[in-house]
């Protein structure tokens, strides 16, 4: 582990001990304080001689992402004990479900809009963002993908989510909400987390509005073809005073915008080709004027077929807004 992170991780335990000390003095016959002061010590002497982050059992790493959540972990994911792994796999399977009970519904439609989504973790939890909000304008529409993978970047899609519904009802202005959610963020994470969004503002007469930071291009599928438009600003936590350009484009009825994570992209198959943006693209060209489910099965088929012997390796979340009328 960095020493950077390190010397995060010294000061953090540091605090730790000195509040655990404290409650220790105050109630010195509760046994489970001064179980956990012990394993705070026993973090500090690993940080001490060199062996902090190493599990106990292999000798290799330890998730650096675990560590920073946890840093009193002394076993990898590979080396739990059965009641560790019990307790993690009962933690995945509650933190499931409350991701998929952020998730829009299947049905959605407003304001002569139609949405149509598929979301699907590579392992029980995601770092994908997909969420519709309705307002007295029209709706937002927000997709993103959180840097990492697991419950560390599930954590953080859920903050993000809880961030946008909260600004989202102050009735803010695009650029300040998303400016306002920015900030929120770089101060709540550590360096090198941060996500890839596009945050927009849809409107009954096909007006759009959108921030793209630092996330793949968005397609705008119309009768005139396929047209990309590429990310404007940074990711999200990278620095807390980003600026993020807001771009605007129309919706003719029938024309379609099609969002997705780099799970998509980003599948290798057996001769280590990339699927890559161009083949996005081209499926936007041939099936955008198919109906949005059609559309994203496709893309989803289209996968299967270039990668058919390939584990998913990352979230993969793609969004069809259709300007139905």
């Amino acid at each position: 582990m960095a020493t950077t992170e390190q010397a995060y991780l010294r000061t953090e335990l540091q605090v730790r001990r000195e509040r655990l000390t404290a409650a220790t003095q105050a109630n010195p016959v509760d046994a489970s304080l001064k179980k956990l002061l012990a394993s705070v010590d026993a973090a500090l002497s690993r940080l001490q001689n060199g062996t902090f982050g190493i599990c106990e059992e292999c000798h290799e790493s330890i998730e650096a992402d675990r560590l920073l959540n946890n840093p009193l972990l002394r076993f990898c994911l590979d080396h739990l004990s059965q009641e560790e792994q019990r307790a993690l796999e009962k933690d995945l399977v509650l933190a499931a479900g409350i991701q998929k009970a952020l998730l829009p519904r299947q049905d959605w439609a407003v304001d002569g809009w139609q949405a149509c989504y598929h979301y699907q973790p590579a392992n029980l939890v995601s770092g994908d963002y997909c969420d519709l909000i309705e307002n007295e304008d029209g709706f937002l529409f927000l997709l993103g993908d959180v840097s990492g993978k697991g419950v560390a970047a599930s954590m953080l899609m859920s903050h993000l989510h809880a961030t946008f519904r909260t600004l989202a009802s102050q009735k803010l202005p695009l650029q300040k909400m998303v400016e306002h959610a920015n900030r929120l963020f770089a101060d709540s994470t550590t360096a090198g987390q941060f996500a890839t969004m596009i945050v927009g503002s849809a409107r009954p007469d096909g007006k759009v509005t959108y921030v793209s930071a630092g996330h793949l291009p968005l397609f705008h599928i119309s009768d005139e073809g396929v047209c990309a438009r590429e990310a404007t600003g940074v990711p999200f936590g990278m620095f807390c005073t980003a600026d993020f350009p807001v771009c605007g484009l129309t919706l003719a009825p029938g024309d379609k915008l099609l969002l997705y994570t780099d799970g998509l992209t980003e599948v290798f198959n057996a001769a280590g080709e990339e699927f890559g943006i161009p083949r996005v693209r081209a499926l936007a060209t041939r099936l955008g004027c198919t109906e949005p489910r059609s559309l994203l099965n496709a893309c989803l088929e289209e996968v299967h077929r270039f990668a058919p012997s390939s584990a998913q390796a990352d979230d993969l979340t793609l969004l069809v807004l259709h300007r139905s009328h």
